[in-house]
């Protein structure tokens, strides 16, 4: 057992790759037993992710669980994991995810599910590793990882145009990325490794910053995807098969806001600060295009995908709101979006496979026939547009708060009030779709005889209504794992952030009391390599 505990982290980032091995030598042809394997590999690695949440010490905001190794170069480059409440956070969502969706695949994949099951597994190490990743070769592996088993379940198991949607996502995220590796590599020699700490560390002029900011924020800002990088996002969601959607939506865009949080602001703190109003108007921008193409769309998985645009707009703003309100509300964001939107996919999947279907004029009066699926359904309708006593308030009402307060945006009262009007649009959008295909009468007789959820979709889909309401109403069971860390990660671009707000007012400005620091200094946060008992 202490070699598991010791190594947890590697364990909870491998295991599934383990598994999908297993899969792929030992029964590449057998799809039960492939389901079954693949689910028992996830439900070891929620187990295991369960241990961490437990066992983490939010209180210092570190790095914990450190695991550090020399890879190469004389140790210039490590095997370097390590997990704060940020990444504790994530990394719960991803391993939360994982078993409700290779359950959802039970009877929707007939064709190649062990392959399927190998790379959904696969792709939960990528994923996983790049959240834990201190490393910045390694990060840098992992998120190109991810690439390879994404591209493979949108092109085998997609819709009729999978193979252009699956090329059209490779190209877009890989292309961010060639510019992030050309940065990476510039920053591995100014400071000598590829240790964050070190890169941290780093005095660079604002020109390198600039320069530097601009290809990490480009490979992150199209994998969110922010307006106007967006536009793989659609194709790619409708022509992924359901399981591909909900992890797509639920972790896989999370990886560019959590990549802007964790590098390329704190990084290149002086440049993060001189772009920030761009970004935040690029967000709102997007809020609101999102909401309005949503509206517009008679395809109910469009509709959502559209969504997304939407409701990652107010987690990039809350960041660059450079404030730790909104950013921590960006993070609870994050992870409420991963719930409902997850969750509206999977609801999408369920009357996809009874119809094989998803425009709204097909349905109508389906409450008649499915009220479990209807009030399902409307649970997390509601979760989605932010009813309060539902997870996506709480994140939602973050962000506008800390974007109001900022005093690093001009104009920062109208950006709320343009950001709210795409929370009344998503409402807008929501309750007309969820009007068309569930209220008034049965219209289509062909619908008359569908069935409601069954067992197993019931098992998917109850935690995540769980979770919607439990983190709604109890917000503090993830706000406490996170606020320390936010603050941590956050403090060279508060600092920065001071000083250009006390060249402004001609008086000195005041951080809070965890941050009061002189002007100019650069903030490093404490070394990562802080240890807990466990």
């Amino acid at each position: 057992m202490s070699f598991v505990t010791d190594h947890i982290l590697s364990w909870l980032t491998f295991l599934p790759l383990l598994g999908a091995l297993v899969i792929l030598l030992v029964m590449p042809r057998r799809a039960v037993a492939a389901h079954w394997t693949a689910l028992g590999v996830a439900i070891l690695d929620l187990v295991l992710a369960l241990v961490l949440w437990f066992g983490y010490d939010p209180a210092p905001g570190t790095d914990q669980y450190t695991e550090r190794v020399a890879w190469f170069l004389d140790g210039a480059v490590q095997y370097h994991l390590a997990m704060d409440g940020i990444s504790l956070v994530l990394v719960m969502l991803t391993a939360l995810l994982g078993p409700l969706v290779i359950l959802s695949t039970r009877k929707a994949l007939t064709e190649r599910v062990p392959l399927f099951q190998a790379m959904y597994l696969i792709l939960q190490t990528a994923m996983i590793g790049t959240f834990l990743a201190r490393d910045m070769l390694l990060f840098y592996v992992f998120w190109e990882a991810m690439l390879i088993p994404m591209y493979f379940i949108i092109g085998i198991w997609g819709g009729q145009r999978r193979i252009y949607a699956a090329v059209k996502f490779f190209i877009f995220t890989m292309a961010g990325s060639v510019f992030m590796l050309v940065a990476v590599i510039y920053c591995y020699f100014k400071a000598g490794s590829m240790n964050l700490q070190d890169w941290l560390a780093l005095e660079l002029t604002f020109q390198e910053q600039a320069w530097l900011f601009t290809a990490f924020a480009l490979a992150f800002a199209i994998k969110v995807p922010l307006w106007p990088l967006h536009t793989w996002l659609p194709d790619a969601h409708v022509e992924a098969p359901t399981a591909g959607s909900v992890v797509l939506a639920g972790v896989l865009l999370k990886m560019g806001t959590y990549g802007l949080l964790r590098f390329a602001m704190p990084l290149f703190p002086d440049a993060a600060v001189a772009a920030a109003p761009l970004l935040a108007i690029l967000a709102v921008i997007g809020i609101i295009f999102g909401a309005l193409v949503a509206w517009v769309q008679t395809d109910v998985k469009k509709l959502v995908a559209y969504s997304s645009v939407s409701h990652l707009g107010f987690v990039v703003l809350g960041l660059f709101s450079l404030t730790a309100q909104g950013a921590a509300g960006g993070v609870f964001q994050m992870l409420a979006h991963g719930l409902s939107t997850g969750a509206l996919f999977l609801l999408v999947g369920v009357i996809y496979e009874r119809r094989h279907t998803r425009e709204m004029d097909d349905f109508g009066g389906l409450a008649h026939g499915m009220p479990g699926y209807a009030t399902v359904f409307m649970i997390t309708m509601l979760a989605s547009v932010g009813l309060p006593g539902l997870c996506g308030f709480i994140g939602e009402f973050m962000v506008l708060l800390g974007t109001y307060t900022s005093s690093m945006l001009p104009n920062s009262e109208l950006m709320v009030v343009l950001a709210a009007t795409g929370i009344i649009l998503g409402a807008i959008y929501m309750l007309w779709m969820y009007q068309k295909v569930f209220m008034g009468p049965l219209r289509h007789e062909v619908n008359r005889g569908l069935a409601d959820l069954n067992l197993r979709e019931w098992i998917v889909l109850a935690p995540l209504v769980v979770f919607m309401i439990w983190l709604g109403v109890g917000p503090g069971l993830v706000l406490d794992k996170i606020e320390a860390s936010v603050d941590r990660v956050l403090a060279p671009v508060v600092a920065v952030g001071a000083e250009a707000a006390a060249g402004r007012t001609g008086h000195a400005a005041l951080l809070p009391d965890h941050h009061v620091l002189d002007p100019g200094t650069r903030v490093v946060p404490e070394s990562t390599d802080t240890e807990v008992t466990r």
